[in-house]
């Protein structure tokens, strides 16, 4: 089991990585569907191969993006499981406590 620590510095990953608009674009893009490393880089023709590249990492190491190869090409895909985690963690109970307020304004 993960200790406490180490869960927090892996949502402080999951959180720099959140907050690049570049970043939550290229991870809108992987959302919607896997696309290979080339097909990414082409969706931000704005932003130059290294640039992209250099998020990517950045999206990897917060696990928020795995990539596997297939012959030449490296196939990347969204993987929501530290994005969920931050919605239990930090959304979820926020949103819970926001409810129970206004339920108890109401009465």
């Amino acid at each position: 089991m993960m200790d406490a620590e180490h869960k927090g510095s892996d949502d402080d990953l999951v959180f720099k990585a959140l907050a690049a608009p570049l970043r939550r674009r290229m991870l809108d893009a992987l959302k919607q569907e896997p696309l290979t490393t080339g097909a990414l880089c082409a969706r931000f023709p704005e932003v130059d191969r290294t640039t992209v590249l250099q998020h990517l990492r950045v999206l990897e190491r917060a696990e928020l993006v795995t990539g596997r190869k297939i012959g030449r090409e490296r196939h990347l895909a969204l993987a929501p499981v530290p994005i969920k985690r931050i919605h239990d963690r930090w959304i979820g109970d926020y949103a819970r406590a926001a409810v129970d307020l206004l339920d108890r304004l109401g009465d």
